[in-house]
């Protein structure tokens, strides 16, 4: 989201429509989604921090080398998002099951909590990095040129300090495995999981309003702003980016204050129902499309009113980001987490945010086509097509009711094939 922060900018560099815009981020999730499964499958079989760790050298590569991108070359642009997301995916797919079998239980859930934590805060930090490095340097590219090293300086401390697992090694007080299931039937059991199933499409939504969001909420609030004062639109070098960072420091405060409402709620409630897990979740997502709606009702009139809702609305969202990680650890045997997590992750991205930025940016356009030149109806129709978000959230939280109903029974049945996939120490031979 460094990208996010000068949207602005890059638009008007390579002169593109909303749509155009929001082709970016499908490109990148497209990618992203494609390259999941890949790295799912070996992350399961070979060393996965090795793996993760040039996942990360290569995306920071690619976005050092975007920044030198000339303004007729928008294609090659679009194609650079795409090969980012092939490393970020590797990173994503893989780090949760190494947490996964370093921790169990409440403290599994405190650690992934801490780990998604860095999802909203590092998007937050995105805008924030992004909008603070184009003024600096009075240019756009150097927003792009100065989260690589970042990145770089991230994988190697990974490759130096992190430590690689047994797989299952937290799950199992004694003994190992003593056989691994193929990928066809990893597959089929993930396909039969309903907890794992539900739970991915829950995922879907909230990844199809997150992506619309990041990417189009700025753009709508500063045309709010040119409906209220009204500002003149930017036609200067570098445009005005206080809606960026506004917009990530609340990201960045939500995004800490959801994952810790959510570790904390989830705790709580485990002493009372078993089920706490998924029930959460589906009561966040429904008060969260609350305060989603009332951004679109109060922008026109009060900027300060729909940054109360988005505080209120991306808190209540974030608080499911490392519970549904906790679900799926919960249900799922550790020698297909990493399979498991990939492909929760194609499934969100695919329903989700590879087409949510692309399809809202074209009902935009749609909307506007007869009245280009109004700076009312730019705001307008962009709102209109943010609408669609809190529906889908809705959406969601009736799937995380869903998992709910099945949640014990999948659990057990996971007990149940890791007991029987394990060889005490007894049987080992020496």
């Amino acid at each position: 989201f460094v990208f996010a922060g000068v949207l602005l900018d890059i638009q008007r560099h390579y002169g593109v429509t909303d749509s155009g815009i929001g082709l970016l981020q499908t490109v990148f999730i497209c990618s992203f989604m494609v390259a999941a499964p890949i790295f799912g499958y070996l992350g399961d079989r070979f060393n996965r921090k090795v793996i993760l760790s040039c996942g990360i050298f290569f995306w920071s590569v690619i976005t050092l080398s975007s920044s030198f991108i000339g303004e007729e070359y928008y294609w090659l642009f679009v194609l650079s998002r795409g090969l980012v997301g092939i490393g970020e995916s590797s990173y994503s797919s893989i780090s949760p099951t190494i947490i996964g079998d370093l921790f169990t239980n409440n403290s599994r859930t405190t650690m992934l909590s801490i780990f998604y934590l860095a999802i909203p805060l590092g998007s937050g930090l995105g805008y924030i990095l992004g909008s603070s490095a184009k003024v600096a340097a009075g240019d756009w590219h150097w927003a792009l040129r100065v989260s690589p090293v970042l990145g770089i300086t991230t994988g190697t401390l990974i490759l130096v300090f992190v430590p690689e697992p047994k797989r299952g090694s937290a799950d199992q007080v004694r003994g190992r495995i003593k056989s691994r299931t193929s990928w066809v039937c990893d597959m089929k059991a993930l396909a039969k999981n309903r907890s794992y199933v539900f739970s991915s499409l829950a995922s879907a939504a909230v990844s199809f309003a997150t992506g619309a969001f990041g990417m189009l909420i700025p753009l709508y609030l500063t045309r709010a702003q040119m409906v209220q004062n009204p500002a003149e639109a930017c036609t200067k070098e570098i445009c005005s980016s206080t809606e960026s960072l506004i917009f990530g420091a609340i990201t960045c405060v939500t995004g800490l204050l959801g994952v810790v409402i959510g570790a904390a709620t989830t705790r709580l409630f485990r002493q009372k129902t078993e089920r706490a897990d998924p029930l959460v979740c589906a009561v966040s997502m429904l008060g969260s499309a609350i305060f989603i709606c009332l951004i679109f009702v109060v922008a026109k009139k009060s900027i300060v009113g729909a940054y109360v809702c988005i505080f209120i609305g991306e808190t209540l969202l974030f608080v499911n980001w490392a519970i549904t990680a906790d679900i799926l650890m919960f249900v799922v045997i550790p020698t297909r987490r990493a399979t498991a997590v990939a492909f929760q992750s194609f499934t969100s991205h695919l329903l989700g945010d590879a087409g949510s930025p692309y399809l809202i940016g074209l009902i935009s356009d749609a909307l506007k086509e007869n009245y280009k030149t109004s700076a009312l109806w730019q705001f307008l129709s962009l709102g209109y097509a943010l609408m669609l978000c809190p529906f889908i959230i809705v959406l969601g939280g009736m799937f995380f009711l869903a998992t709910a109903l099945f949640f014990l029974d999948d659990r057990e049945k996971a007990e149940k094939q890791l007991s029987q996939l394990t060889q005490p120490p007894s049987s080992v031979k020496v």
